[in-house]
């Protein structure tokens, strides 16, 4: 590779790892054309932008970018190395875990998800259940949902409730009238008594 070309090269990974919030670094050593060309596959149909990278030119674009120091990552960095971008945080370590159900490979060498560096294969299933944003905004929308949906619940109970009352008091209103009525001519009739007295 020339001196140009790796200019080139660099400048690619850079544009990759610019603005990135979710890095992972795999191996797929030992992964023949047919499941390579499948795991690119099903990463492109999650988002996962995959691309097979030498080791230093990684390093080098890596130890370019402002804002984020990579360094932990580098020990990781021997043999084959394929970078893994993604929106999700933690859909690259789903699609490596289910990718390994059939194969030893891919293995996870590092990552770097939510401002936290994970290094070796054992952080493989931490990283699986770390929720994505989505999922977070979700659950706090459920969360705050809940108890307005009780208020709400509870206002309309107490609205029928409030509504029955008045039904059933409805009637009342209506005899108390019809009560008051015949009392209404007794008082006259005791007022025209004294009258005829």
């Amino acid at each position: 590779m020339t001196k140009d070309q790796k200019v080139v090269a660099i400048q690619e990974i850079k544009d990759l790892l610019q603005d990135a919030k979710v890095v992972y670094v795999a191996d797929l050593d030992g992964l023949n054309a047919a499941k390579s060309s499948d795991f690119r596959r099903q990463a492109f149909k999650q988002n996962i932008k995959v691309k097979v990278v030498k080791n230093t030119l990684l390093q080098k674009a890596m130890e370019q970018i402002e804002g984020v120091d990579y360094s932990e990552m580098f020990e990781t960095f021997k043999g084959n190395s394929a970078l893994m971008i993604a929106e999700t945080a933690n859909a690259p370590a789903k699609l490596i875990k289910d990718f390994r159900k059939k194969d030893e490979k891919p293995a996870l060498k590092s990552a770097f998800v939510q401002e936290t560096f994970y290094v070796g294969d054992n952080n493989l299933d931490t990283l699986v259940n770390i929720k994505s944003r989505e999922e977070m905004i979700g659950e706090i929308i459920g969360l705050l949902q809940s108890p307005i949906q009780r208020v709400v619940s509870a206002l309309q109970n107490k609205s029928e409730t409030v509504e029955a009352q008045a039904e059933e008091a409805a009637p009342v209103v209506e005899e108390t009238p019809a009560a008051e009525a015949p009392e209404a001519p007794a008082a006259e009739s005791t007022d025209e008594t004294p009258a005829a007295e």
